[in-house]
């Protein structure tokens, strides 16, 4: 019997070759990869957060799984930077039918047996809306903190964009993620002297 061959994770590989903010200039460079895995943390927490904190009933490690498959997509389309991508609501939504057009295809790479396992973690109409609420909240708090990040070297091409995140952010708040932010945020503005001191 012959084996089929599926060329899915090969795609998914280069999640590492393609670059966030691309018309900015970036003191550390980001990749989709790199994000994806800081996005399923932070999504993962929130969760946790929810649950411990505020009654919640989520499924953390649902939650990090669909957070590590947000972006994949972009395997096929490439990072569009947001000024583009929401310049109007035309784009916007021409854009939405690409994403899912390339949802599709990199789930009909996969074998015929595995295709119905992985089509909820990576096709957006098929995802729960409640989970996936969780990962848009960690991604725009994920784009803050690179922002955090840069503005701490001295990078200030971050400026508008942390306020643009910020709104972002305003418009997703819920208790848990005020609570990540006041637990959590701060560090990302500190150095590794300053996170390595003994409170």
């Amino acid at each position: 019997m012959s084996q089929q061959v599926s060329h899915f994770f090969a795609y998914l590989a280069r999640m590492k070759l393609i670059y966030r903010w691309p018309l900015m200039r970036n003191v550390i460079n980001e990749n989709i990869s790199e994000h994806s895995l800081q996005v399923a943390f932070v999504a993962h927490a929130l969760s946790l957060i929810e649950n411990k904190k505020f009654g919640g009933c989520c499924v953390p490690e649902r939650v990090a799984l669909l957070a590590m498959f947000h972006d994949c997509s972009e395997v096929l389309t490439g990072d569009l930077p947001t000024p583009i991508k929401y310049f109007n609501l035309a784009i916007a939504d021409e854009y939405k039918k690409i994403e899912r057009i390339a949802e599709d295809k990199l789930v009909s790479m996969l074998p015929e047996a595995f295709r119905e396992d992985y089509r909820p973690l990576i096709d957006t109409n098929e995802i729960d809306q409640e989970e996936y609420r969780l990962v848009k909240q960690a991604d725009a708090i994920c784009a803050y903190l690179k922002c955090l990040e840069e503005l701490s070297a001295g990078n200030h091409e971050f400026f508008q964009a942390k306020r643009r995140i910020e709104k972002t952010m305003e418009d997703r708040r819920t208790y848990a993620s005020d609570y990540f932010m006041a637990t959590f945020a701060t560090s990302f503005s500190l150095s590794l002297d300053e996170i390595s001191d003994e409170p």
